[in-house]
């Protein structure tokens, strides 16, 4: 390669080079209170475990941006230390929301949320078998049937005292962190992150946010 042309190569790719630094900068920046994410007055974790960062997902099935957002953070969660406890919190925002916050707290209750979570959003926003609004405690129970429920237990549980209790508890931590739209995370009971730089950026903050009270935690 003669001199002219190594030369002409070096000037093509230099701007792609000082394009990518604010980038890489970008990514790696820690996340700034106000912009990325605000403090929560008096928060606490939901479910405190010692030892642990808490990060708390707020989302709902019929939500279409939290079935856009489940493989992101499904494949984000299966990544994380062991020292973060990842918390799906099904959020009772009334109407249509609430049959399957109920369907998610009673299958968790049955130990079934784990192997029917990404199941319920791919019913609901790919294959249509379950219908968004007006879905009935028995429709809903004859879709967790499929992974081993019994469905008219299923769905007395549903609007059993338990279900009940959980939705009441969900609704106070969400009220508490004036969390009003999904997906929504929360960091330690602290943080709620607010960037609307999109999922990526709102998994970067999650990121940073863990790394900040892991820090707090060695002092």
């Amino acid at each position: 390669m003669n001199l002219r042309l190594a030369t002409l190569l070096l000037l093509a790719v230099l701007p792609f080079a000082a394009s990518a630094a604010p980038k890489a900068a970008a990514a790696s920046a820690a996340p700034v209170v106000g912009v990325d994410y605000v403090e929560i007055e008096g928060g606490k974790p939901f479910a405190p475990v010692k030892g642990k960062i808490e990060v708390v997902e707020v989302f709902g099935y019929t939500c279409p941006h939290c079935a856009h957002f489940e493989p992101q953070v499904a494949a984000w969660k299966a990544k994380l230390p062991s020292d973060v406890n990842f918390v799906p919190l099904a959020a009772p925002f009334g109407g249509y929301w609430n049959p399957y916050a109920q369907a998610f707290y009673t299958a968790q209750a049955m130990k079934l949320q784990p192997k029917t979570h990404e199941a319920v959003f791919k019913a609901l926003h790919e294959e249509r078998s379950l219908p968004i609004q007006n879905a009935s405690a028995a429709e809903i129970a004859s879709f967790y049937a499929k992974f081993g429920a019994d469905p008219i237990a299923f769905a007395a549980a549903m609007n059993g005292p338990a279900t009940a209790k959980a939705m009441d508890r969900a609704k106070t931590f969400i009220m508490a962190s004036e969390v009003d739209s999904t997906p929504s995370m929360v960091v330690a009971g602290k943080y709620r992150i607010i960037t609307q730089k999109g999922f990526d950026d709102m998994l970067r903050v999650a990121d940073g946010l863990i790394a900040k009270e892991r820090a707090a935690a060695k002092r």
